[in-house]
């Protein structure tokens, strides 16, 4: 990702990955990851992050820096069938990203 212009006066919060889970859609819980590129701007995944996972912004920018900095972050946690029409619209955006199954 383009770096964007970091201001360090601005607080950060820490913000929880929230999990998408129904009566429904039980089963063995999934991890989406996002991992960095050097194509996409922060601007743009930040977007798609709000678009297509509803994060908030500030939840979309953390975890654009946590990719940009570590290579890689979980930006989703929920059923495998919750997450990959997710998936699929974010690499139908250009981002990269795989699902990843927790064991047990």
């Amino acid at each position: 990702m383009k770096p964007k212009a970091f201001d360090p006066s601005k607080e950060w919060e820490e913000v929880a990955l929230e999990e998408d889970v129904s009566d429904e859609e039980i089963g063995k819980n999934a991890r989406l990851i996002v991992f960095n590129d050097d194509y996409n701007t922060f601007e743009w995944v930040i977007q798609c992050f709000i678009e297509v996972l509803d994060h908030s912004e500030t939840q979309a920018e953390q975890l654009s820096l946590i990719i940009h900095f570590k290579g890689k972050a979980t930006v989703k946690t929920a059923p495998k069938n919750v997450l990959q029409p997710k998936k699929d619209a974010l690499i139908d955006r250009g981002l990269s990203a795989v699902i990843e199954e927790d064991e047990g």
